[in-house]
């Protein structure tokens, strides 16, 4: 294992539930822990490169983390609906921060190349964010010797109304070091983000891609600012292949993640190059 410190850590934690512990391991390795009568775990979903000069085409750039229902076949639920019916807003940051902490640890403990996590934050959090929240998750990766620096925290997507909140959330997260994305429901709505906010990267719909000069006009002003515009939801050949035209176009790498590729587990894709990988023609570059 690449991080010392967590080895350390995963070597205390016993392999079976306790009722006074909050988190454990499977036999597998895998972090677990519980919210209220419910088991949690962790999926990771690839995020990939195409067309880049520095990298392998369809390279594994980052992983975004998923809370998950505990299966032993990676068949668990999505949870972020136990955020939308958490009673108080203590019990909603309670839940987040006990998905951070899981999905930090099954990602370094997996982890040996140079590639980023992704973690959102879920919209009922923007109001529930104190100013103690982004400190509270830099103590625990600093407790564990983790580099928060490989960690992206991704925003939801906001309304107009909601964007003064925005703006305190994201001024909270920098403070603590962390590097920051947005959402947006199109191309449109991400060029209005880039004039008031300074993320690291955004996020955009692939499924939304209706106003072609739109989202040209993004790529390019985010590629002349070094932000990384990443396509989310990329699930049919069709749209990758419109994605691919507008990086040829503009001479720049594209970011895409989806079910084309990749479906969310508990085990990190491997990097390409690697003897397993996943090759080029698997991955179904159109």
């Amino acid at each position: 294992m690449k991080y010392q410190t967590l080895e350390k850590y995963l070597a205390r934690l016993n392999g079976s539930v306790r009722e006074e512990s909050r988190v454990w391991l499977d036999a597998d390795g895998r972090a677990q822990g519980k919210y209220f009568n419910t088991t949690l775990t962790s999926a990771f979903q690839p995020i990939r490169a195409f067309g880049s000069k520095t990298t392998a085409d369809a390279a594994i750039v980052a992983h975004e983390g998923f809370a998950r229902s505990y299966s032993e076949d990676d068949s668990g639920l999505h949870l972020w609906r136990l955020l939308d019916q958490a009673a108080s807003d203590d019990e909603s940051v309670e839940l987040d921060r006990l998905c951070r902490m899981l999905h930090s640890i099954n990602f370094y403990r997996q982890v040996e190349d140079n590639v980023s996590l992704h973690l959102s934050v879920h919209a009922r959090l923007l109001a529930a964010v104190d100013s103690n929240h982004g400190i509270a998750f830099r103590r625990i990766l600093n407790m564990l010797e983790l580099p928060h620096e490989q960690i992206i925290l991704q925003m939801p997507v906001v309304t107009q109304n909601q964007s003064w909140l925005l703006n305190y959330v994201l001024d909270n997260y920098r403070r603590n070091g962390f590097r920051l994305g947005i959402s947006a429901a199109d191309a449109r709505d991400a060029l209005v983000l880039l004039d008031k906010v300074k993320p690291d990267l955004i996020k955009v719909d692939a499924r939304e891609i209706v106003d072609e000069q739109s989202t040209e006009k993004l790529l390019r002003i985010a590629g002349e600012q070094d932000i990384r515009v990443v396509f989310k939801r990329v699930e049919n050949p069709d749209v990758f292949t419109k994605l691919q035209a507008f990086g040829q176009a503009l001479a720049l790498p594209v970011y895409a993640q989806g079910y084309l590729w990749d479906t969310p587990k508990s085990t990190l894709a491997l990097p390409a190059g690697h003897h397993s990988a996943t090759t080029h023609s698997d991955i179904k570059v159109a």
